[in-house]
């Protein structure tokens, strides 16, 4: 497929993989800003509607940048590909299943230090560990509440979607997409773990984060500096789709593990977040929609990974879900994001 916005434009927002030097001033570029916070290099649809190897390469759901040039892209199938994090050339793809030798429903991909692969699937939820060549070397436990009815609370495709290494990697943190039953329905659970002297991982806190009425987490991702960059989406027949992204921080929020409903408690203290933008006010360069969107730049979009950062301006990339359906895309899009220094 022909690419909607030059090359170039996409690159720079992925070059930063392998150069992490300031550039300069911390600002938005206000030649393709979405918000003062915000601004859109360009994006690609270079991938929608293709295949690698006899693998469709689509219904992505997770992106993480993998080391030696190579972004690792999850598909919600159950497939793993490494990308040309330049070009977005497939380079390689590896199945992923569970126990019994099925399929996942992949949505949260996690690239460990060690090189291992972390990765969730919203069925059971789950957490599994897996080789860099696929191998399921391992799980982590769940609590019973987040697991899907009757088994739990939740509901199904609506489980653990985002999932993140906090900075020092002592932390890992998984989102719900959707509230809890008993759970206001604005409010959805992080759930962490703590990595174990042994290198396992261990339940850890778990906090409460309220998203705009309507609109579920698909992805979360750490910042350097401890908070965290989260999307919410959401999507109306006729209209399109909604995609903000918020910069939120868990320090401070109460540990609602112990929280059987929530808000639950008044003094219980939710992850505070602040709006970075409504992707509907980007630019639209060009873009065009196979369906009916408030800016044909939008698509459903649910991953996302930091690529690198110059001083506050964080480089991310997102990719979009294209559902294997003809009316939607497979999309990347590089932004630069800028987060204020912390107090």
């Amino acid at each position: 497929m022909p690419l909607r916005t030059p090359l170039a434009l996409l690159a720079a927002g992925l070059a930063v993989a392998t150069c992490l030097t300031a550039a300069g001033p911390a600002q938005a570029d206000t030649r393709h800003a979405c918000s003062p916070a915000v601004s859109i290099d360009g994006f690609s649809d270079a991938l929608d509607k293709t295949t690698y190897e006899n693998t469709y390469v689509g219904n992505l759901s997770a992106l993480a940048m993998d080391g030696g040039g190579s972004l690792a892209a999850l598909s919600d199938r159950s497939s793993l590909f490494r990308l040309d994090a330049r070009t977005l050339k497939p380079r390689s793809v590896v199945p992923l299943v569970d126990e019994k030798g099925t399929a996942l429903d992949s949505e949260g991909l996690v690239v460990d230090g060690d090189g291992t692969l972390l990765v969730t699937s919203e069925t059971e939820p789950s957490v599994r560990r897996y080789s860099r060549t696929g191998e399921l070397v391992g799980r982590l436990p769940v609590p019973d509440a987040l697991r899907v009815s009757p088994a739990g609370r939740a509901q199904p495709n609506g489980t653990f979607e985002g999932l993140t290494l906090l900075p020092g990697g002592r932390t890992l943190l998984a989102s719900m997409e959707y509230a809890l039953s008993g759970d206001d329905a604005t409010i959805v659970r992080f759930q962490t773990w703590r990595r174990t002297a042994h290198g396992r991982f261990a339940l850890g806190a778990q906090y409460a984060y309220r998203t705009d009425p309507g609109l579920g987490v698909p992805e979360v991702r750490a910042t350097p500096d401890g908070r965290l960059l989260v999307l919410e989406r959401g999507f109306t027949s006729g209209v399109g789709n909604t995609v903000r992204l918020y910069l939120a921080d868990p320090r401070g929020a109460t540990d609602t593990s112990g929280i059987e409903t929530l808000p639950g408690r008044p003094e219980a203290r939710l992850v505070r977040k602040t709006l970075l933008t409504d992707l509907v006010t980007c630019p639209s360069l060009g873009a065009t929609a196979r369906q009916p969107q408030p800016n044909p730049l939008l698509d459903n979009i649910e991953a996302m990974t930091i690529t690198g950062r110059t001083r506050n301006t964080l480089k991310v990339l997102l990719a979009s879900d294209d559902n294997e359906n003809k009316t939607q895309t497979t999309r990347f899009y590089a932004l630069r994001v800028r987060t204020a220094t912390q107090r």
